[in-house]
């Protein structure tokens, strides 16, 4: 797995050398863009504007438009020459409970590992944090923008979190309707809820329909004529407590019961 950058993290007068990779990867099935009429692939290219001509990556540069058709040109070593050490390092601001953070503002997943010269001052800061049950708060420059971030420590090693800045964020679209709910209904949706809960496993889940649609594509290739998928759709149920007397009995009835745990005796204490 490659590096996607190399800096350090620094809080008070600590400084730790680290590395980041991605820790997400992408497995939906990809599927390319092909001309209707003879299945021949459809292909983009670059022309510039002005005389028509194909440019390659090498003949593209970086422009901002501050007037109308007026461009100044930004290069990469004027954007590296213009950070500070700072910029370049993930500078710890505060130390704050994930709860605090609204998952609305969570982005890209990273794994922080320490660098040479860096294990034991890494180690440290993982092992306080999780003991606190804190996160760092911080900032950084990923490329051209400075990024907000939460390094969360865990069992196996740190993740570092880019969190979306405010203005980032937008506020909820429309207004809904709040009915009142009875103590009844609310004690029930809680059973429900204690019913159908558990340790969260990700092994467990895997993406279906990516099945489905490899299935689908096999089909394609064998030749095979695409059937409609059907499914029993449950009927509208208009009673809210029916509904939830009715999810917690199918609750119930799928949930295996708790095997008895037996206590071992105790073992008499010899006498000094």
């Amino acid at each position: 797995m490659a590096v996607i950058q190399k800096g350090a993290i620094s809080f008070g007068l600590v400084y730790i050398p680290v590395s980041l990779f991605t820790a997400t990867q992408d497995s939906d099935i990809a599927f390319n863009q092909l001309h209707k009429a003879d299945k021949s692939r459809i292909r983009y290219k670059k022309v510039c504007a002005h005389c028509g001509k194909e440019v390659g990556p090498k003949d593209i540069v970086r422009g901002f438009e501050y007037a109308k058709d007026r461009y100044v040109v930004v290069t990469d070593e004027e954007i590296e020459r213009i950070k500070t050490e700072k910029d370049r390092t993930i500078t710890i601001e505060s130390f704050v409970s994930l709860d605090e953070i609204s998952p609305v503002y969570y982005d890209k997943s990273y794994h922080v590992v320490p660098q040479k010269g860096g294990g034991k001052a890494w180690e440290l800061l993982r092992r306080a944090m999780m003991e606190t049950q804190r996160a760092a708060l911080g900032k950084t420059v990923f490329g051209n923008s400075e990024k907000l971030l939460v390094l969360i420590p865990r069992e196996d090693g740190m993740l570092l979190q880019t969190l979306l800045f405010q203005d980032d964020v937008k506020e909820l679209p429309v207004d809904y309707e709040r009915p009142a709910v009875s103590e009844e209904e609310l004690g029930m949706a809680d059973k429900l809820i204690r019913g159908m809960e558990g340790p969260f496993a990700p092994e467990k889940y895997k993406d279906e329909f990516q099945e489905k649609l490899k299935a689908l594509i096999a089909d394609k290739i064998a030749g095979k004529e695409i059937v409609e998928a059907r499914e029993e759709r449950p009927g509208v149920i208009i009673d809210l407590m029916e509904a939830l007397k009715a999810s917690v009995k199918s609750v119930g009835e799928k949930k295996p019961a708790k095997k008895a745990v037996r206590k071992r005796p105790e073992k008499p204490r010899k006498e000094a």
